[in-house]
């Protein structure tokens, strides 16, 4: 079976042609300018991981929602999942720049991390 993708890991995007045996071994990668391409076929066609990044509330700071970010890729099959979990969380103000909000999320050995830091808002 050949399947058809355009490597993401760089600007040069290319495009690669896998070709897999009938228990999904991947034989070949070709059209690939890098290594990274090959890497990145041969893990997106076996096991694709992801980088997720949302926001969750947050109470007492000018803005309501802070933006997070994981710790490390998840199972693609797992994001709906870690949202569903990342949504629950409420944090206070202030929080800083990568404070760890969740640990171990989902069981998959990642946290939930602030992107950014937020300082406590006073209404006057």
């Amino acid at each position: 079976m050949k399947t058809e993708m355009i490597c993401i890991v760089c600007p040069m995007s290319c495009h690669m042609e896998i070709e897999q045996a009938e228990d999904g071994t991947i034989l070949s990668v070709i059209g690939n300018s890098c290594n990274r391409g090959d890497s990145y076929a041969r893990k997106e066609l076996t096991m694709p991981m992801r980088m997720l990044t949302t926001t969750v509330a947050i109470e007492g700071s000018l803005h309501r929602r802070l933006p997070v970010i994981l710790t490390g890729e998840i199972p693609k099959e797992k994001q709906e999942e870690v949202m569903k979990e990342i949504s629950k969380i409420c944090v206070k103000a202030p929080v800083l720049y990568q404070q760890i909000l969740k640990q171990d999320i989902c069981d998959l050995g990642v946290a939930v991390m602030a992107s950014r830091s937020m300082d406590c808002y006073e209404n006057e």
